[in-house]
C-alpha cells in the first residue's frame, strides 16, 4: 500500500513539472498573463503587461467620452464626458497582479492556482475614480451660472393705482453635496453607458402675492417739508434721495435703512456738493441735504406708527421741522435712520417732489380704529442764544476783510411726544425722543495786515469785543477818506 502511495506521489510531481515546463520555457521570454484571467470584462489571457496596460487603457478611453447630463437649476442641463468629469484608472496595479498570477510559491502551489483557472476565471476589478477637484471647478464653471436670486412679488403705483409685479423663484447650487451625487453615482450606479444625474438645488420661494399685496391701500402716516430757500445743488440731492426710495415695499419684519438705500453719495449716484453740518460749521459735502429725505421720512413713519430703531437728531437745530423731529445721517459719524414693518401687512413707500416740497406717504392696510388718531408734539425745554460771536483775527488778510462768515444757530433742548386719542379724548401720551442741538455763534473771519499802529490797535480792541457788527463800524471808520486823510 506505501509503495502503490509513493508510485501516485511520484506521477503527480510528474504531470505538474511538465505542466510547468511550458512555463519555465516562457520566463525565459517576456511574461505573459495566463489563460482565464480578466480585467473587468477584458480577457487579459496570454497577454503581455505592455498589451493588458493597453487594452484597459483603452477601455478607460470609451468610458471618457461618455456623456454625463446634469440637471442644473430651473430645468437647465449641462452635458459633460466622464473624462472631463475626472475620471481616471485607479488601480493600474491589477496588471502586476495578474502578471504573477501562477508564477509564486512552491510547484504544488503554482499547479494549483492554473488547475483553478482552468475551471474559473481570475476577475480582477478595473477600479474607476474621479478627481472631485475636478468636479467642483465644472459644477462652479458650468452649473452655478444658473443660480438665481429669489425676487419678492412687490407693488409699483402709477397714475394714483397700484400694481403688482410677480416674484421669482430662486435657485442655489449646493456644490459640495452636488460633488458627492456625481462621484457616488458614478462609482456605485453607473453602468458605462450615458446617464442623467440631478444636482442638489436649494429653491427659494419668493415672498407675496396678488393677494397679499392687493391689500396695501391706505395711507398710514404722510409728511411733506419745503426745500423752498435751497439752492440748486441742495434741491436736487433731496429729489435724488427721495427717488431712491420712492417705490419700496416692506414685507412684516423687514427692516428699512435710509442709508443703505440712498448711499453712497457720489456724483455717479446722483449728488452735487451743498452744505451740510460738520464740527459745528456748515461745510459743503456730497449730498448734502440728504437728510432732509431722511426727517421727512421719519415723520411719516411716525404717523404710520412703525417701530423706528435708530434715529439721531442734527448736531444743530434744523429748519424745516420743529425740534427733535428731524432724523440725520452721516457716513462719517455713523448716523442712520432706521426702522423696521412692525405691522401684520406688507407696507409701500411712496415718495415724491413739487414746487420744492418733498413728501413721503407709507401705505398699507389701516386696522387702528376709526376714532383712533396720533399726534406728535415737540417741546421745547430750554432755548440757549448765543451770547457773542467768533471772530477768526488773520493777519494775512489786509485790514477791511471780513469773510467766511457764517450765521449763529441757538441751541435748544428738545423732546417729542406721542399722544393718543380715541374718539376725540387723550388716552397716552409716551415720550418718543430727547435732543440736544449745539448753540453756535455768528462767525467770520477779520483781516487785520496794516501798516498803521494805530489802526492795527483799533480793529484787535473791536475784534475783542465779540461783535462782527461793531468790528465792521470800526472797519467802516477806518476805511472812510475822513479817517485816512492827513491832519491838516
Amino acid at each position: 500500500m506505501k509503495k502503490w502511495i509513493k508510485y501516485l506521489v511520484l506521477s503527480v510531481l510528474v504531470a505538474v513539472s511538465f505542466l510547468l515546463l511550458g512555463n519555465v520555457a516562457e520566463a525565459k521570454g517576456e511574461e505573459s498573463i495566463k489563460n482565464g484571467v480578466f480585467a473587468g470584462h477584458i480577457n487579459l489571457s496570454g497577454m503581455t503587461a505592455a498589451q493588458a496596460s493597453a487594452a484597459v487603457e483603452e477601455f478607460i478611453s470609451q468610458l471618457e467620452s461618455v456623456e454625463v447630463t446634469v440637471l442644473a437649476a430651473d430645468g437647465n442641463q449641462v452635458v459633460v464626458t466622464a473624462g472631463e468629469l475626472g475620471l481616471f484608472w485607479a488601480n493600474p496595479e491589477l496588471v502586476s497582479e495578474a502578471i504573477q498570477l501562477g508564477t509564486q510559491g512552491n510547484v504544488i502551489e503554482r499547479y494549483k492556482v492554473l488547475k483553478d483557472l482552468e475551471h474559473e476565471n481570475k476577475v480582477y476589478p478595473i477600479l474607476i475614480l474621479f478627481d472631485l477637484q475636478t468636479i467642483n471647478d465644472f459644477l462652479i464653471r458650468e452649473c452655478s451660472i444658473f443660480d438665481m436670486d429669489a425676487a419678492d412679488a412687490y407693488l409699483i403705483r402709477e397714475n394714483g393705482q397700484f400694481q403688482v409685479v410677480e416674484g421669482q423663484v430662486g435657485y442655489k447650487l449646493d456644490v459640495e453635496t452636488s460633488i458627492d451625487r456625481i462621484n457616488d453615482y458614478l462609482i456605485a450606479e453607473w453602468d458605462y453607458q450615458p446617464c442623467s444625474i440631478q444636482l442638489d438645488i436649494a429653491v427659494e420661494q419668493p415672498r407675496g402675492n396678488t393677494e397679499e399685496l392687493s391689500v396695501v391701500q391706505d395711507i398710514l402716516g404722510t409728511c411733506t417739508t419745503s426745500y423752498t430757500s435751497s439752492n440748486s445743488a441742495r434741491s436736487a440731492n433731496v429729489e435724488n434721495g427721495c427717488k431712491l426710495i420712492d417705490g419700496i415695499t416692506l414685507y412684516p419684519g423687514d427692516v428699512f435703512s435710509t442709508y443703505d438705500v440712498v448711499a453712497p453719495f457720489t456724483a455717479k449716484n446722483g449728488y452735487y456738493m451743498a452744505g451740510s453740518y460738520l464740527n459745528g460749521r456748515v461745510v459743503d459735502s456730497l449730498g448734502g441735504g440728504i437728510c432732509q429725505v431722511s426727517t421727512t421720512l421719519y415723520n411719516a413713519a411716525l404717523g404710520a406708527e412703525l417701530e423706528i430703531t435708530e434715529r439721531h437728531n442734527h448736531s444743530m437745530i434744523v429748519t424745516y421741522v420743529n425740534p427733535s423731529a428731524d432724523a440725520a445721517i452721516a457716513e462719517s459719524a455713523g448716523k442712520d435712520f432706521r426702522f423696521i414693518n412692525n405691522l401684520d401687512y406688507p407696507i409701500y413707500i411712496e415718495g415724491y417732489t413739487k414746487n420744492k416740497h418733498i413728501t413721503f406717504n407709507i401705505y398699507g392696510k389701516e386696522t387702528r380704529d376709526a376714532g383712533y388718531k396720533v399726534r406728535y408734539e415737540s417741546e421745547v425745554l430750554e432755548v440757549i442764544n448765543p451770547t457773542s460771536d467768533t471772530i477768526y483775527a488773520d493777519a494775512s488778510l489786509p485790514l477791511g476783510y471780513i469773510g467766511n462768515v457764517e450765521s449763529a444757530h441757538i441751541g435748544y433742548k428738545a423732546r417729542l411726544w406721542k399722544i393718543v386719542f380715541q374718539d376725540g379724548k387723550e388716552i397716552s401720551r409716551t415720550l418718543v425722543n430727547s435732543s440736544n442741538y449745539k448753540m453756535v455763534p455768528r462767525s467770520a473771519t477779520v483781516g487785520t495786515a496794516t501798516a498803521d499802529p494805530r489802526a492795527y490797535e483799533e480793529i484787535m480792541a473791536a475784534i475783542g469785543t465779540g461783535s462782527i457788527d461793531h468790528v465792521r463800524n470800526v472797519i467802516a471808520l477806518l476805511m472812510s477818506p475822513a479817517e485816512s486823510a492827513p491832519a491838516q
